[in-house]
């Protein structure tokens, strides 16, 4: 049985029915396959009723969902395996926590950047969960730079809690070095898309954020800071993180709305991780759609529309 969410406890009931049913089905000879198949209809339409009134804290569970799929899986099945890794930053070291490379988007070669948070225990340490060092930072401007050398577009997957907060970070430039590259990309000459799939938190988020085209999945955040946080600076306590989430407007629909994100991509019913070949499906088909559209543009056009959509956040024409 998948991993369910305190809100989808309605759902797990069903689901335990089902799966007692099938068992049933599979070892005896009494057919409830009517039973199996109003039970299946039963958990649909649970699931749409639930994922219909999501509360913004719901809707940050959801983008942490362990069964979530995470950059590599979408860079895996976008590019089909043909993605090839490049490391380093050619200064400190390969940071684990950013990875980027060349693959092959219906027969264009694309640059993926992205954050990768680690599909186990162990694999989150390496990656240090997702949370980028100052060399994950420039190792991803250096590959934004060579695309830009070879004219090819660049796209950029974001999922992490934020930059890492580490002395040693800081000593070795997190504020440069992410503001060095919020910097640059508004000034590269290639098409350039943003894509949130998960958690998409503060200055950690910006560093790879900038683009012609920035989206947002249906179940994911965009905020200046976690709604945990948020709440232990106001109310020196966890305890009100739902209503920070709330008073945070981080949700891709508050996001959308206050036009600091130019689209969300629907997600199936119950998030990314019930269907993940279909979510990869519809994020190639949003990327190839908007591939095509900034490709019809000359630089200089892009460059200047980037700064401007930037420029006019936050701007008020009253």
């Amino acid at each position: 049985m998948p991993t369910l969410l305190d809100f989808e406890e309605p759902i797990g009931k069903l689901l335990e029915q089902l799966e007692k049913a099938e068992k049933i089905a599979e070892n005896g000879d009494v057919d409830i396959s009517k039973t199996v198949k109003d039970l299946k209809l039963k958990i649909k339409d649970q699931r749409k009723d639930i994922f219909e009134k999501l509360t913004p804290w719901q809707r940050v569970q959801l983008s942490r969902h362990p069964d979530r799929p995470y950059t590599l899986a979408y860079i895996e099945s976008i590019t089909n395996n043909t993605f090839t890794e490049l490391h380093g930053d050619r200064t400190v070291k390969d940071d684990k926590a950013i990875i980027g490379g060349f693959g092959l988007l219906d027969k264009q070669t694309v640059m993926f950047i992205g954050q990768q948070k680690g599909i186990n225990t162990k694999m989150r340490q390496y990656r240090n969960f997702g949370m980028a060092n100052p060399e994950g930072y420039r190792k991803a401007l250096r590959l934004m730079k060579l695309a830009e050398k070879f004219d090819k577009p660049i796209v950029t997957l974001i999922d992490t809690p934020g930059a890492y907060p580490g002395l040693e970070a800081e000593e070795r430039g997190q504020g440069e070095a992410i503001a060095r590259n919020i910097f640059e990309m508004m000034q590269l000459k290639v098409p350039v898309i943003c894509i949130i799939i998960g958690e998409g938190a503060s200055g950690g988020a910006l560093g790879i954020g900038i683009g012609d085209k920035v989206l947002m999945l249906e179940n994911t955040w965009y905020s200046v800071i976690s709604p945990e946080s948020c709440s232990s600076i106001l109310w020196r306590s966890w305890d009100f993180k739902e209503q920070a989430a709330s008073a945070l407007k981080l949700t891709a629909d508050d996001m959308f709305k206050n036009k600091l994100v130019d689209g969300i991509i629907k997600e199936p019913v119950g998030g990314a991780h019930i269907d993940p070949q279909k979510m990869f499906k519809i994020v190639q088909k949003e990327i190839l759609h908007h591939l095509k559209e900034l490709s019809s543009k000359d630089a200089d056009t892009r460059i200047e529309e980037r700064i401007e959509k930037f420029c006019n956040m936050g701007v008020s024409k009253n």
